[in-house]
């Protein structure tokens, strides 16, 4: 297989392994919350990470399990989907064409051939399209990027705690934090040096944020939504974890002791006011973390916007107990099912039995099909 045939088929196979793994993660979200583990944010983020994880290592996976293959050490196991679908129709599962059926079973390949070559008007449209919005969304990450360096520069170092360094500005009516190769920065806005709860509540959320590793999340996921533009999945994905890591981060802060849920409360509802008048240039400048973000989805009738599910999660916190084995009960499983899936989606390697044997009738049908072809035209002479 060519490199580019190799990186196709790789990426075709994240994008599946994403709507999967996301239809999983909703079966899985709904089970947590009838067992009493709706509270269990730290948990679910957690889970949600893993297997993104998972998802990336998958080539690796399966090329490991390809290696393991021809030294023989999987012995007569096959994993592959197309090869057992193949195999169910040969032993009479079901009716279809042997023509129609080996073509739908080649679909992909002839896919990923009609894409590399550039041919067909299907393959060339989903090339544009996707070139098309992979450059828009690289060029509005870029500027993103730009934004966000012109808010941290433009802003006043304030204090230093070892790798943080935390700002004033003037430029922004929302605290984030964000970080570069080598330092993170908590960006205040001037007004709350006046306020000190909202600055106690402030710092710690977003120093929260820092040590839970959010910004290295945020920073990937920004990162690789050019490549995944057009995967619904992946933007469902990322606004679960976007909302699990506010959660959490708020249910961690609290549950210190240090800070008031009232005045957590206070905090939120008082800075999500000021971001209704924020500027477009602190909307776009990505990858950051903020404390709160204006929710205009709200105003859909009968829906609640996710400051108001924050405010009641934070008044519902439970602490979850024997949180590392729930974790271990719930990723195993999760983790062995994407393993299988990331096998049985794998393009089959070469031709077994069943597909050949599956060519041959194909081609059997075709002869049958020339010979009546003929034998007509004889009668007809």
């Amino acid at each position: 297989m060519i490199a580019g045939e190799a990186l196709l088929d790789a990426f075709v196979n994240a994008n599946v392994l994403i709507c999967i793994a996301f239809l999983f993660w909703i079966a899985v979200r709904g089970v947590m919350s009838r067992v009493g583990l709706r509270h269990a944010y730290g948990t679910q983020l957690r889970l949600l990470n893993t297997v993104f994880v998972v998802i990336v290592c998958a080539p690796l996976l399966a090329l490991a399990y390809g290696a393991m293959k021809g030294a023989g050490v999987t012995g007569q196991v096959n994993l592959n989907l197309s090869d057992l679908v193949v195999s169910y129709y040969l032993n009479g599962g079901f009716e279809m064409k042997a023509s129609e059926f080996e073509g739908l079973i080649l679909m992909r390949d002839t896919f990923i051939l009609n894409v590399l070559t550039g041919a067909g008007i299907v393959a060339q449209g989903a090339i544009v399209v996707f070139l098309a919005g992979f450059v828009i969304g690289l060029g509005r990450l870029v500027y993103s990027f730009h934004c966000l360096r012109r808010i941290v520069v433009r802003s006043y170092r304030w204090r230093s705690i070892g790798r943080v360094r935390i700002h004033v500005s003037d430029r922004t009516l929302v605290p984030f934090s964000t970080r570069d190769w080598r330092r993170y920065y908590v960006v205040i806005p001037s007004h709350m040096l006046g306020q000190s709860n909202e600055l106690k509540v402030a710092l710690a959320h977003e120093l929260q944020h820092i040590r839970q590793g959010d910004l290295e999340w945020e920073i990937v996921l920004e990162a690789l939504k050019p490549l995944f533009f057009l995967n619904p999945a992946y933007h469902a994905w990322k606004r679960q974890v976007e909302a699990l890591r506010e959660f959490n981060c708020d249910s961690q802060v609290l549950s210190k002791g240090r800070i008031d849920a009232r005045a957590y409360c206070d905090t939120l509802l008082s800075v999500c006011q000021k971001t209704l008048r924020r500027d477009r240039s602190f909307v776009i400048a990505v990858p950051k973390v903020t404390l709160v973000t204006a929710d205009r989805g709200s105003l859909i009738k009968g829906k609640r916007s996710f400051l108001e599910r924050r405010i009641l999660s934070v008044l519902e916190m439970r602490k979850l107990a024997y949180e590392r084995l729930v974790f271990a009960a719930i990723v195993v499983p999760m983790v062995a099912v994407l393993a299988l899936t990331t096998l049985a989606i794998q393009r089959p390697g070469d031709w077994s039995q069943d597909r050949l044997m599956l060519s041959t009738v194909v081609n059997l049908d075709r002869l049958n099909e020339i010979n009546r072809l003929s034998t007509f035209g004889r009668i007809r002479d």
